[in-house]
């Protein structure tokens, strides 16, 4: 298993591959279409974890901790 930080760097720097807000990163995905995910059922596998993950983060207001880990890390080779 990954460390814990390179978990974070890899949340902090991946992008919606679809729907409405694909190619953005998941920090910037509104907070609304998290609630409406989380309605309906997140997706299985890793995305649905990272997603379900970025759901807290938003709605306990930790946004900031992600833009300063998408800051100070550079994005890991392995994401798209």
């Amino acid at each position: 298993m990954k460390n814990p930080q390179d978990h974070l760097i890899e949340l902090a720097h991946y992008k919606m591959p679809f729907g409405k807000y694909k190619g953005y990163y998941l920090v910037d995905v509104p907070e609304y279409y998290y609630v409406w995910f989380k309605q309906k059922g997140f997706p299985e596998g890793k995305l649905g974890r990272l997603l379900t993950e970025m759901y807290e983060i938003k709605v306990n207001g930790l946004e900031p901790l992600i833009y300063k880990v998408k800051k100070n890390f550079p994005k890991p080779k392995n994401l798209k």
